[in-house]
């Protein structure tokens, strides 16, 4: 990986992280920035609440981690007893007001700690906070996804009225109420998201299908900074292939496992094993699949929270993944797939149409239905599965390298930094 001082445009800058991700892709990706960034000399320093994620790929590992309290919204505090009692939709300006004054303390640290840029991360309780409105120096966001269930129906869209009640009874007085106080708490939330975001100097998406997202959801025309995957790590081992499709990606409902399994549970001749890897999972909703894989008669095996050497010999002993989310903003997934060489049969929709390019590196569906047979093309066809392990792993070595997404992301923020002191601010 280059030195910055081998580059005359790019210059050593201190950076502070800010982040309060979950595990998963976000957290892997902030994970890969913070130690290619590291590497090439930049000063990195990192500020949280304890709500983010500290087991996997942490980033105290990598920089100094200072962990600010998050105010207790939902224990023992008395605004939280109070939310308990009136309802859940008072809790949102209470976690809000939580993670503004969390914000207002993270930002005093920095403002006082000579750094020469922020890059601020998505937030697993909303979004976007209120960070960069108390920062005195140049800000970038990283925005996986806005807070969807505010902008997508999932399966309903929290804006849509009720439906209308067969008789105006106290019950459907008491929904009702409650609806509108949940409503106008979502209208707070939207309105300070909004209101976050528009305060950093420049906006990151990791695709040009989140790109539209934000542009729909918060009116900010974001920049496109794909993230990378470490090559390194994520490589084909040569392994023999089995007759074994894979999944990737936590055992909640979003990522639609049940629709793999389904669709593995349509090849009827010399049906396949299903294996799914997932950094967590529902119980409720596991329990579920496993009675679905065995209704079907499919061959289920789940893997929770394996390290990424287990998952990397996952994907080299399987033939074809399959990748079925709702709207996924970007997907880790098929670029850590294509790394291993190999092909991946997905629903043509968010970011995937990005990551998978259609007859090269895997295949692209419309509907569920055609999952079955795109993976049985795959599967019956060897020639097939190793032009398109070949054509993702060059993809994966040129677009998605932890190299080249590192070059993408220090670029923005060199340049944020220079042009907030060239301005004078």
């Amino acid at each position: 990986m280059k030195a910055p001082q081998n580059d005359p445009k790019v210059s050593v800058v201190r950076i502070a992280i800010w982040h309060n991700l979950p595990s998963g892709g976000g957290k892997r990706a902030l994970h890969d920035q913070v130690r290619g960034l590291s590497a090439r000399g930049h000063y990195l320093e990192s500020w949280c609440p304890p709500s983010a994620d500290q087991e996997l790929l942490s980033i105290g590992d990598l920089v100094t981690e200072n962990i600010i309290a998050l105010e207790d919204f939902e224990g023992r505090s008395p605004r939280a007893v109070a939310a308990r009692l009136v309802g859940g939709g008072t809790r949102i300006p209470a976690r809000l007001k939580a993670m503004d004054r969390h914000s207002q303390i993270c930002a005093q640290q920095i403002n006082k700690g000579g750094f020469d840029v922020v890059l601020g991360s998505s937030s697993q309780l909303l979004a976007v906070t209120g960070l960069a409105r108390y920062l005195s120096i140049p800000t970038v966001l990283y925005l996986h996804e806005p807070y969807r269930m505010l902008y997508e129906a999932q399966p309903r869209l929290v804006w849509a009225a009720l439906p209308k009640p067969e008789r105006l009874d106290l019950g459907a007085v008491r929904e009702r109420l409650y609806d509108a106080l949940w409503v106008h708490a979502l209208r707070i939330q939207a309105r300070e998201e909004v209101s976050g975001a528009k305060a950093y100097d420049r906006v990151l998406a990791n695709s040009h299908f989140t790109r539209e997202s934000i542009l729909r959801a918060y009116g900010i025309d974001a920049a496109v900074c794909y993230p990378g995957v470490d090559t390194d790590l994520f490589f084909d081992q040569g392994l023999t292939r089995g007759r074994l499709v894979v999944g990737l990606g936590a055992f909640i409902p979003p990522k639609r496992v049940e629709v793999a399994i389904e669709a593995v549970g349509r090849i009827s001749r010399d049906r396949p094993g299903l294996a799914w890897v997932g950094n967590c999972a529902d119980r409720s909703y596991m329990a579920e699949l496993v009675s679905l894989a065995n209704r079907r008669r499919v061959t289920f095996t789940p893997y929770v929270g394996i390290s990424q050497e287990k998952l990397c010999r996952v994907l080299n002993e399987a033939a074809v993944m399959v990748y079925a989310p709702r709207l996924e903003p970007f997907g880790y997934a098929p670029v850590e797939a294509a790394a291993c060489g190999l092909p991946v049969v997905a629903r043509a929709e968010g970011g995937v149409r990005e990551t998978v390019v259609n007859d090269v590196t895997g295949f692209l569906v419309e509907d569920d239905d055609e999952l079955p047979v795109a993976l049985e093309r795959v599967l019956d066809d060897p020639a097939l599965a190793g032009r398109m392990g070949l054509g993702g792993r060059e993809r994966a070595q040129s677009v998605w390298s932890l190299s080249a997404a590192i070059d993408r992301l220090e670029s923005h923020l060199v340049e944020v930094a220079a042009g907030r002191r060239a301005g004078g601010d």
